[in-house]
């Protein structure tokens, strides 16, 4: 296998290109990729500068794919519900709520942050896959009386311990009360935009919805200039620190073909309360059968390892045992890091096994989740208000 290094994307009006691409290029970003139809900045420095800026200071992440799919009207609670299994009774406005969406076989097709902005409506914050078509899909036979439609909003998210300074400096004392998964309207240039205490880093973070594209270079240096004191900088999702923090990608380490109980999302799937929701009949079913697969975690021997491009074979004893999904170097642990599929015989931690990589097979331990906790969110809130 060889790395595909030294690729180019080239750039065409079919793909979006987001409220915040003009200042990516602008503040050096040369690598892309397309996520939602739509580019998606792919790194400003090196993995290694981007992963020590969000784990001790500030990151920007333009991640202008992560398209807000917009649900509202008079029955968009109860067209939400059917949507997702979680229980969406207990999201209040103001609220968000990570959830899945399954298909009628309980495959995970989805995995949004459900936000809560009125009674009546709803953003789905999806990831790489046509969310919206989907909807729209279910909703034509439906008797729910609902609108549907991509809302148009670009992304930027705000990462790392010291968010909270930059943050209150250009939106105000008030941002340091938001709580972990909830969201605010906030002030900028005259123009309403959303904010929530979300993000994909295991850091602390928000993500910022801007709805005026023409506001986006104004936006971007604006976020800048207020974290000038706290060393913020342009970045990217740093897949080294979401894999120590165990979080998942949609596409990647779960798939229409992987089930909530296999890769450790059980806790999603609420069937106690919750009223009928697409797929609910077979995870049912499931939940009463032990998984026949498990995601895990690994660490691989040897040097740094470049990230996949595919999903590589993993076996045990020659026999194959299942395949690794996401894999980084990480510098704290000074170890490759990955995420795997196994059989369920062979997920037991300390489990030894071999990954065929990019120089060869390779032995690899399955390791429990995640590698690293997540930043604990109170305690960094805490510790940053009071500017340290």
């Amino acid at each position: 296998m060889i790395p595909h290094k030294g690729a180019s994307l080239s750039f065409q009006p079919r793909i979006r290109k987001g409220a915040f691409f003009d200042a990516s290029w602008r503040h050096g970003c040369r690598r892309f990729s397309v996520y939602n139809r739509t580019y998606i900045a792919g790194g400003f420095a090196s993995p290694l500068e981007e992963y020590w800026q969000v784990t001790r200071d500030v990151a920007l992440w333009p991640v202008m794919g992560e398209r807000q799919v917009e649900i509202s009207g008079p029955d968009a609670a109860d067209f939400v519900q059917f949507l997702t299994t979680r229980d969406i009774s207990r999201c209040r406005v103001g609220q968000c709520k990570y959830a899945l969406i399954t298909s009628p076989e309980g495959g995970i097709l989805c995995d949004p942050i459900i936000l809560r902005l009125e009674e009546d409506r709803f953003w789905l914050s999806t990831s790489d896959v046509d969310l919206e078509l989907w909807a729209k899909g279910v909703a034509v036979h439906s008797p729910m009386q609902v609108k549907i439609r991509d809302a148009g909003v670009s992304v930027i998210q705000v990462q790392g311990p010291k968010s909270p300074r930059l943050m209150t400096n250009l939106f105000g004392e008030r941002l340091l009360k938001l709580k972990y998964y909830r969201l605010t309207p906030a002030d900028f240039q005259g123009h309403r935009l959303m904010i929530s205490r979300t993000g994909w880093s295991g850091e602390f973070g928000y993500e910022i919805y801007l709805g005026d594209a023409c506001l986006g270079d104004a936006l971007f240096d604006a976020l800048l200039q207020a974290g000038s004191g706290c060393n913020a900088a342009p970045g990217a999702v740093s897949h080294a620190r979401r894999i120590e923090s165990g979080i998942l990608s949609w596409g990647v380490d779960m798939t229409p073909q992987e089930n909530p109980y296999e890769v450790g999302l059980g806790r999603l799937v609420e069937l106690d309360g919750a009223p009928e929701f697409v797929g609910r009949a077979a995870l049912e079913r499931m939940r009463e059968l032990p998984p026949a697969r498990r995601l895990v975690g690994m660490r691989i021997e040897g040097t740094a390892l470049e990230p996949n491009e595919d999903l590589w074979p993993l076996t045990r004893g020659g026999k194959t045992a299942g395949r690794l999904t996401s894999l980084a170097y990480s510098p704290r642990l000074q170890a490759n890091i990955a995420l795997g599929l196994v059989a369920a015989e062979d997920a037991a931690a300390g489990t030894q096994l071999v990954v065929d990589t990019w120089d060869g097979p390779r032995k690899a331990w399955v390791s429990g989740l995640p590698f690293l906790p997540k930043r604990q969110q109170e305690d960094a809130h805490r510790s940053n208000s009071k500017g340290q």
